[in-house]
């Protein structure tokens, strides 16, 4: 070996460091410094206890090796217990929170220092860590989860900078997320029913058609996307999005893939054979983890007994998921949109075209759905489908007509549907919507608290009614539940919409005034929008990066040549109208 050959190890890196420390140091420097000082001295005994040594120090930051990843762990769960109790125990303003990231690679060695991805991948865990909290990396895992009475939850794979594979992530859960405990290690021998606020999620991939007939897609794609939303309703899981299952309608599918990308605990799939009013539907729940069958079932009814074998598969996956049935609280009769079956064909096919997001598109699904509520006048969901569609022709400048009458029309459709069932949650998402626009934000909280109570797992009413916390002061609540619609749509209808989804992330973290979570959430976007943007620039403002701030308004500028930051903040509805101005104040 020539002394210009690299020395290598391999390591358990720790990678740890303060959340907030720049705007902390903005406000008093002495005591921030006084304060890290004091925590440090917790962090670098616990290391030291363990076997571990600190080689990289900057500012509020730490980087130290292991020999052991056990040790690693135990160091970490020990120093954020002991900076827990320390918060508890003095005043606010003293108080830190650290995130720390725990990696298991090769690494390089240089003098004192160590270099690599295995050192670049615990500094990526440690900034998508929760405050607080431990983010370790899938090979990390799989080195202690055997060995330590600790719980994990997957977070899914996270593509991370300069790194060529996503990385699989789990959450170390301390004690302390409110009633929060683990649940099992993907490959333990049974699947217990999971504890409080530990939901196993599920994803309903598209069904097969077997009659191998086009033309009979839509009746395919629509009992599914009925199924995903009878599961979306139940409190007691998480349900991936229809747009983001729908994206893998025709490609190859490797569970264990879309398992590990999207932190998927079960899988249904499926396959849908008709012929004249004759329906076969083979359903199965799997479990990515071991590729074993957990549940089969194969239904062979008439077409009118459509519904109740919706009902029926719900309740036997939710069997099979947390032993108890929640499927009572649902009241299918309510919820049962027709009995004419005609109608209820036509409804499929107008939501087919609706979710086309075209011109044609939003111009068949109304023909569609004119003709849906001319089968059945009562059909509420056909109303409300109308309606969502005209909104999407209007301000998708998809509908020439007058806008002003156009739009009415739509909210005479919302109407026409909650007269018919108040309980739709589809009316209700909308009602929520039309009165956020007109800043009606008593009406807008109580159409969108009633849509997120009956399905607390459609990543639209999540978002929209996660938006409206935030524009009304309550933006810790609503950024964390813009951060659960991105999670359950992370692909969606594409890359622009889980752009989209993070850069309402961004939004919320500025408002909340969690500016370091604005930029950390920037770092995942790919295309911004303008109110991404300004809640970025808004941020580096706040955050006295002047230099950082300027570069920023210029590649807006050539971004987006023909948009004033400061006029589309005014376009958003903040019930407290100082809020709207400090943000244009910060961006100018």
């Amino acid at each position: 070996m020539t002394e210009s050959t690299p020395r290598r190890k391999l390591a358990a890196i720790l990678a740890a460091d303060v959340v907030g420390f720049s705007k902390m140091m903005g406000e008093n420097e002495d005591r921030t410094l006084r304060n890290l000082k004091a925590c440090r001295s917790l962090t670098d005994e616990a290391i030291k206890a363990h076997h571990g040594r600190v080689f990289g120090s900057a500012g509020d930051s730490i980087i130290a090796e292991f020999g052991s990843p056990v040790d690693a762990i135990v160091t970490a769960v020990e120093f954020q217990k002991n900076l827990r109790d320390r918060n508890n125990e003095v005043d606010p303003e003293d108080q830190m929170q650290f995130r720390v990231g725990l990696n298991m690679g090769d690494v390089i060695i240089e003098g004192d220092n160590l270099y690599g991805d295995g050192v670049n991948v615990a500094a990526r865990l440690e900034s998508a860590a929760e405050p607080g909290g431990i983010l370790v990396s899938g090979k990390f895992y799989d080195e202690v989860r055997r060995k330590l009475d600790l719980g994990f939850v997957s977070k899914g794979a996270h593509e991370m900078k300069n790194i060529e594979e996503p990385v699989h992530t789990f959450k170390v859960l301390l004690g302390h997320e409110g009633e929060e405990e683990a649940s099992p290690a993907p490959d333990a021998p049974s699947k217990a029913a999971p504890v409080a606020n530990v939901k196993p999620r599920l994803i309903v991939l598209p069904f097969s058609n077997l009659n191998n007939v086009e033309d009979n897609d839509f009746l395919v794609d629509g009992i599914v996307e009925d199924i995903i939303t009878e599961f979306s309703r139940v409190n007691s899981i998480e349900i991936i999005s229809r747009n983001t299952a729908f994206a893998f309608k025709g490609k190859e599918i490797d569970n264990s893939k879309i398992a590990a990308e999207f932190g998927i605990d079960f899988i249904a799939t499926g396959s849908i054979r008709s012929s004249g009013n004759r329906i076969r539907i083979s359903v199965e729940l799997t479990d990515p983890a071991t590729g074993s069958s957990i549940w089969s079932e194969r239904y062979d009814r008439m077409m009118d007994d459509v519904f109740e074998v919706q009902d029926e598969i719900v309740r036997k996956v939710m069997v099979a998921l947390v032993g108890k049935l929640e499927i009572a609280t649902l009241e299918r009769a309510k919820r049962k949109p027709t009995d004419n079956l005609t109608s209820y064909e036509y409804l499929l096919r107008g939501r087919d075209f609706h979710h086309k997001f075209s011109k044609e598109g939003v111009l068949s699904a109304i023909e569609m759905l004119d003709k849906s509520i001319a089968a059945d006048p009562d059909n509420a969901q056909a109303y409300a489908w109308k309606a969502c569609s005209i909104g999407q022709g209007l301000f998708g400048g998809y509908i020439e007509a007058d806008f002003d009458e156009t739009l009415t029309e739509g909210k005479n459709m919302i109407q026409k549907a909650l007269e018919l069932d108040e309980n739709d949650f589809e009316c209700n998402r909308l009602m929520h919507e039309v009165n956020k626009a007109f800043e009606d934000f008593d009406q807008s909280e109580f159409y969108g608290k009633k849509a997120y109570d009956m399905n607390p797992n459609d990543p639209r009413i999540v978002s929209g009614y996660g938006e409206l916390l935030v524009l009304t002061g309550r933006a810790e609540e609503g950024t964390e539940l813009l951060i659960k619609a991105y999670e359950l749509d992370p692909v969606g209808m594409g890359a622009s919409n889980a752009d989209k989804r993070l850069g309402d992330v961004m939004f919320g973290a500025y408002v909340k005034g969690d500016f370091e979570q604005c930029l950390e959430f920037d770092r995942k976007v790919g295309k911004k929008q303008p109110i991404a943007w300004a809640a970025k620039i808004a941020s580096l403002s706040a955050l006295s990066q002047t230099q950082d701030k300027e570069a920023e308004l210029n590649k807006f500028s050539a971004a987006y040549p023909d948009i004033v930051l400061g006029e589309e903040i005014d376009k958003l509805h903040f019930q407290d109208a100082a809020v709207k101005q400090t943000m244009k104040e910060l961006v100018a």
